[in-house]
């Protein structure tokens, strides 16, 4: 969509929009979910898995349109810092704020851990490779590290089916607590109806987000890099950050668990390959080469993760520890400067 530049605020039509689009992301999750329980388990947990994070997936899709690659890369390291470390620390602190301990199934959040710390590695590795490369003589070239991007992609499209198959079909018995379940069953004609109308307005407002994110991030003096991990990612991941932390509340917290890692899993083994893939449509292509400073976030994230879910249980402090790591991950990236 254009618009006249002299007609609006970029910085408060960027907000607006972004604002707006969080609750058509729950509209969204909530006719995912009573579609998929008509759907049964199996199709059900697939369609979970698809639409978990198409507010995102469209945002994304909507900026490679425009060329903001950096953007897009930099809302895919931030959601898997936002879900690892925001959601589930908000979760893990006002979850146990009034309970001595929580206690989940420690078996399938180790299973879930463990994916998204090997999918981390693949993500790394693209980085890894630039920074040793680069500065040799011969065997480094940009087409090169294109195409080590195009494998990686391959292979975590080819694990996240792996990743199905085994939540869905051979071991669902570890993940049966997949959502809280609805008073009311809407049909499917609804359901459908409902998420078809929240996709077309997300897709709407991504559209005026996207068109004024330049403006505004320098306006406000922002970096790309930051604009993308904190501000892009946290509104695409809106509606499930208010799921979890219900679901934390009541003291659920395999699934508030489950959707924060579950969250990042999506991103790093679905969401970066098939945009990695798109952006090719767009004539811009996408790699993984991601900054140093994003690489070393999203590990000691994960690993920090890793090692609170080890032990089937949490505390408030906890929480309050993960919430730390976030803030301080956040000033680094508030006084990175633009590469």
């Amino acid at each position: 969509m254009r618009y006249i530049p002299s007609l609006r605020n970029d910085v408060a039509l960027f907000a607006v929009s972004g604002l707006a689009i969080i609750p058509l992301a729950g509209w969204m999750g909530k006719a995912t979910d009573h579609l998929a329980a008509r759907f049964g388990p199996g199709m059900g947990g697939l369609l979970n898995a698809t639409f978990g994070n198409a507010a995102e997936l469209i945002i994304a899709m909507v900026a490679l349109s425009r060329g903001l690659t950096g953007i897009v890369k930099a809302s895919i390291t931030g959601s898997i810092l936002g879900n690892t470390l925001l959601v589930l620390g908000v979760s893990v602190l006002v979850g146990g704020w009034r309970r001595p301990q929580q206690r989940f199934n420690a078996t399938a959040i180790r299973v879930s851990a463990t994916t998204l710390l090997l999918a981390t590695v693949a993500l790394i590795v693209p980085t890894v490779f630039h920074v040793a490369a680069q500065n040799r003589s011969t065997g480094w070239t940009p087409e090169a590290e294109q195409h080590l991007s195009l494998a990686i992609g391959v292979v975590l499209i080819v694990a996240y089916a792996a990743l199905l198959l085994f939540s869905l079909k051979t071991h669902a018995q570890l993940f049966g607590a997949k959502s809280e379940g609805t008073s009311e069953s809407w049909s499917r004609t609804k359901s459908l109806v409902v998420l078809g109308i929240a996709t077309a307005l997300a897709a709407l407002m991504s559209e005026f987000l996207v068109g004024t994110v330049e403006a505004a991030r320098e306006q406000l003096g922002l970096t790309e890099v930051f604009v993308g991990v904190v501000i892009v990612a946290t509104i695409g991941n809106a509606a499930e950050h208010s799921t979890a932390v219900l679901a934390a509340v009541r003291d659920k917290m395999d699934l508030a668990l489950g959707i924060a890692i579950g969250s990042s899993i999506q991103v790093a083994l679905f969401i970066a390959p098939v945009l990695m893939f798109a952006s090719y449509l767009f004539g811009a292509p996408m790699d993984f080469e991601f900054t140093l400073p994003e690489i070393v976030a999203v590990a000691a994230a994960v690993l920090v993760v890793v090692q609170i879910c080890g032990d089937g249980e949490s505390n408030w402090l906890e929480g309050a520890l993960l919430l730390a790591v976030y803030a301080v991950l956040a000033v680094l990236f508030f006084f990175l400067p633009a590469r």
